[in-house]
């Protein structure tokens, strides 16, 4: 799944479409808001991304509506929650806050599902005045419309399979391309991109993505450091869960542990550390998946206890922060 979207004017668009969809508001405590916003956030996914805003009304105006409670969802709430209807691990969006007409508004960014995502699970809710309705059923798999989100067809799913052929020709013709770019006498070789590397804070050692690495706990493995470079060599983290242990909840929790038991840090507060601190622009602190929640690793756990044990007030600084740009 891929998070690249086209960066929309929010004062420009006045109305919903298939890659923009308005909600007046939303209750993290409303199992029908839940059931709704999943229907759409998998149904754009399915048709290929696009953004959803809260804190509009249908007519594309401001509705006034606290926004609040929808910044402060946890991303990885939100990935349970669609893996409870669909068996997978969506991680493909972003919350953010925006403005719009000089307002606040929030904005979750949804990216394209390569691969359309079904719903394996009823999404009931109680209906006002009594009864059930159903956002989505078990087996369905919707995509957008228009405006609305509704069950898929077979032009829907054959648009689908058209988006992936093209990505997938799209990487075959790039490779072709550097092979015929190739100056003459050249060979092509086979290789396996798998190394055996040890994360070290060696400045010496050679730096490199975290596209293909194999963990080993062996010194003879080479020693790396993780970075962001794009010319650095690509490897891809083969064992993830050894170098990236804990999601978020687990990550509260050991921080728990190391600062002597002290339930100090919340999800929240982790939260506001990743958007003042850019904690996801850095491998060596953090690493996300296809298909999967954010993961962290012992090096961003040491960080922060070194910041905590610098400046006692470190993460309520964070919130402070946070909390004075949503302002």
């Amino acid at each position: 799944m891929t998070l690249d979207l086209q960066i929309i004017d929010l004062d420009v668009v006045d109305g919903e479409s298939a890659t923009l969809d308005f909600k007046s508001s939303f209750d993290p405590d409303s199992k029908q808001d839940w059931c709704e916003l999943i229907k759409d956030i998998v149904a754009m996914s399915n048709s290929g991304g696009g953004s959803i805003m809260v804190g509009v009304d249908d007519d594309g105006n401001l509705s006034n509506s606290e926004i609040a409670p929808v910044l402060a969802v946890d991303p990885a709430d939100v990935t349970n929650r669609i893996y409870g209807y669909t068996d997978q691990h969506f991680a493909a969006f972003h919350i953010t806050r925006e403005l719009r007409s000089g307002k606040p508004v929030a904005v979750i960014k949804v990216g394209a599902s390569r691969i359309p995502i079904v719903f394996t699970a009823h999404g009931g809710y109680g209906a006002p005045g009594g009864g059930q309705k159903a956002a989505f059923v078990k087996g369905s798999v919707y995509f957008r419309h228009g405006a609305k989100s509704e069950p898929g067809t077979t032009d829907d799913l054959r648009q689908a399979l058209e988006r992936e052929l093209e990505q997938v020709k799209g990487f075959w013709l790039e490779g072709i391309g550097k092979v015929m770019a190739a100056p003459a006498g050249s060979t092509v070789q086979i290789v396996q991109r798998a190394t055996a590397v040890r994360l070290a804070k060696d400045d010496e050692a050679p730096t490199v993505g975290v596209d293909n690495v194999v963990l080993r706990d062996t010194p003879k493995a080479t020693a790396i450091r993780l970075t962001n470079d794009e010319n650095a060599p690509t490897l891809s983290v083969m064992q993830a869960d050894k170098l990236y242990p804990y999601r978020q909840k687990e990550l509260v929790k050991r921080l728990a542990e190391r600062l002597g038991g002290q339930p100090i840090v919340s999800g929240h507060d982790l939260q506001c550390i990743r958007r003042v601190h850019k904690v996801d622009d850095d491998p060596m602190f953090s690493y996300q998946a296809q298909h999967s929640p954010r993961k962290y690793t012992e090096a961003y756990v040491d960080w922060l206890v070194s910041k905590h044990a610098e400046d006692p007030k470190f993460f309520q600084h964070a919130r402070d922060l946070v909390r004075g740009r949503n302002t």
